[in-house]
């Protein structure tokens, strides 16, 4: 179990949150057309995992819209954003701000994501949401760079993230 904070207050979460070296667990989310889809339909791209409490708050917006910005030219190279957001709020959000190079993704169908990869917030305000995480993964799901924000109102390392690419 790892801890982050809101507003310096420790918020406890559950799962193990995956380390670089570590092969990424398969999952299953929704995206913003209802279909399930898994890890692997996008087998051999490298995938940057942008996981957020919800998009309509302003630093998940912020992260949303610079990796759509620095990411979304990458070769061969996928922004994947997680949250628990229903999927029509993350295709509204897409839409109003012209963001076109990220694939939004939900956990309301599947919250075992949450636990699987250790961001799912057990307690507070948030509790049920998705702790601030990046995570990137090779084309063969093994994991380059790992960073769980450690307060939840800030925003990732970006360049951290990115450079491993």
């Amino acid at each position: 179990m790892s801890k982050v904070t809101l507003d310096g207050n420790p918020i406890e979460l559950s799962g193990k949150f995956p380390q670089p070296g570590d092969n990424a667990p398969p999952f299953t989310l929704t995206n913003s057309g209802l279909e399930e889809v898994k890890l692997d339909n996008w087998a051999g791209k490298r995938k940057i995992l942008n996981i957020i409490p919800s998009i309509d708050t302003g630093v998940c917006a912020a992260s949303t819209r610079k990796f759509n910005e620095k990411a979304g030219s990458l070769d061969n190279t996928v922004v994947l954003v997680v949250s628990a957001d229903l999927p029509f709020a993350a295709s509204r959000f897409c839409g109003a701000e012209g963001i076109k190079n990220v694939e939004t993704l939900s956990t309301f169908r599947n919250y075992s994501f949450q636990q699987d990869y250790g961001v799912a917030i057990q307690d507070g305000p948030l509790a049920g949401l998705c702790a601030r995480a990046v995570i990137v993964l090779d084309e063969n799901n093994k994991v380059l760079h790992s960073q769980l924000v450690d307060e939840i109102k800030n925003e990732p390392d970006y360049d951290s993230a990115l450079n491993v690419l």
